[in-house]
C-alpha cells in the first residue's frame, strides 16, 4: 500500500498543478480587466466630413491603439456609435479621423459615460 501512494503522488501533483494552470489561463485574462474600468464613449458627428477612423490612447501618448470602427464608417451631419474603452488611468483620449486624412482629438473622463459631439469648428490636425 505505501508503495502504491508513492507512485500515485507524482501524478496526483502534476494532475493539481495542471489544473492550476489551466485555471489560470482560462481566469487570468478575466481577473486583470477587472482592475481596468470600462467606460462607454459615444462619438456624435455633427461635421460635414465622415469619420472613417477612431483610435483611443492614453493622453500624453502618440501610441495608439487598433482602429475601434473597424469597416464601419460615422457619416456626417449626425451619425453617431458608441464605443466602449477599457481605461488604465483617469481619462483617455480619443482621436478620430476623416474622411480626408485630418484627425481631432478629445481627452474624456473615463469616471463616466462620456459624450462627444465633433463639429464642423472642431480643430483638425491635417499634417501640415
Amino acid at each position: 500500500m505505501r508503495n502504491m501512494l508513492r507512485k500515485s503522488r507524482p501524478v496526483f501533483t502534476s494532475l493539481m498543478v495542471l489544473g492550476i494552470f489551466v485555471g489560470m489561463m482560462a481566469y487570468g485574462p478575466l481577473l486583470s480587466k477587472a482592475y481596468a474600468p470600462t467606460t462607454a464613449i459615444t462619438i456624435v458627428n455633427n461635421s460635414n466630413r465622415e469619420v472613417r477612423h477612431v483610435f483611443l490612447s492614453a493622453p500624453d501618448s502618440n501610441n495608439w491603439g487598433p482602429d475601434q470602427l473597424g469597416s464601419s464608417v460615422i457619416s456626417a451631419n449626425g451619425g453617431s456609435v458608441t464605443i466602449n474603452a477599457s481605461c488604465n488611468g483617469p481619462s483617455i483620449k480619443v482621436i478620430a479621423e476623416d474622411q480626408e486624412g485630418c484627425f481631432v482629438y478629445q481627452v474624456v473622463s473615463c469616471s463616466e459615460n462620456a459624450a462627444w459631439t465633433i463639429t464642423n469648428d472642431a480643430a483638425r490636425d491635417c499634417g501640415n
